[in-house]
């Protein structure tokens, strides 16, 4: 089973792209982020025509989060517990099943910036709530994948210029903690099993020419729980997509599991 996380940025203005990775790629199930559309804006007839069965959770102008899948999504759940009052579009689950069972959860943490600031103590809490949800599935001893743009640089070595981000809400001590608290819980970074070394990045910024001096971040990643990471047989990011025409600043991830 290929599982994948991809910011598409605008759903509709990449649309084009996103149908084109999806024929070369060929991925079983995605966990889509910025969307930036309610649901029934979504270009669902396009994505169908290729296989997919769809659940989006979708916002007017900006968030918004979908899954894709070739199987059938089973048990869809909306919104990361843990706080009624939050109606930012960021999280969507559901299970599905190939030769076994596995609960995907797609995600697109909170931004943080400017910090310190209200932002800031919304991303740091969100991700307190993502630590309650993941704990509850490593509990269950759930075959789950939380995939997504986490808004986390983990460490120096996932960004080509850490003194560049020092002040960054994606950067600072207390992001890369409340990251070790979550990943500390049994979870797997799957990406970096298979590609360990430097200059593994996800996301190029648009300014400044980032792609074309490789000045990338890695902040798109798979967490896999120990039954999940039992069945991990890849993990890679599809860096060529940066540089299709009118692409998203992000990239696709994916792991293979044997399931």
């Amino acid at each position: 089973m290929k599982i994948a996380t991809f910011n598409i940025n605008g759903i509709r203005a990449r649309l084009p792209q996103l149908l084109d990775w999806l024929r070369a790629a060929e991925p079983d199930v995605v966990a889509l982020q910025e969307t930036k559309c309610v649901d029934h804006g979504f270009p669902s007839l396009e994505i169908e025509e290729l296989g997919y069965n769809i659940a989006i959770h979708g916002q007017k102008g900006f968030n918004g989060v979908a899954l894709l899948s070739k199987l059938p999504l089973e048990d869809v759940s909306c919104g990361l517990p843990g706080d009624d009052e939050d109606e930012q579009a960021r999280w969507i689950e559901a299970t599905v099943v190939g030769s076994r069972a596995v609960r995907i959860c797609g995600l697109y943490l909170p931004n943080g910036n400017p910090a310190p600031g209200p932002k800031y103590d919304y991303k740091l809490s969100w991700m307190e709530r993502l630590r309650h949800r993941a704990a509850a599935l490593v509990e269950a001893e759930e075959t789950a994948v939380i995939a997504g743009d986490y808004n986390v640089i983990p460490q120096a070595e996932d960004c080509r210029n850490p003194e560049a981000w020092v002040t960054d809400a994606l950067f600072l001590p207390q992001t890369r903690a409340a990251w070790r608290r979550i990943v500390n819980l049994g979870l797997t970074d799957a990406l970096r099993i298979y590609e360990p070394g430097p200059e593994v990045y996800t996301f190029w910024d648009y300014q400044g020419g980032a792609w074309q001096k490789n000045n990338g971040i890695r902040i798109d990643h798979l967490l896999l729980t120990p039954q999940a990471a039992d069945l991990l047989t890849d993990a890679r990011v599809d860096r060529h997509v940066r540089g299709w025409e009118k692409p998203s600043d992000h990239v696709p991830v994916w792991v293979e599991l044997d399931a």
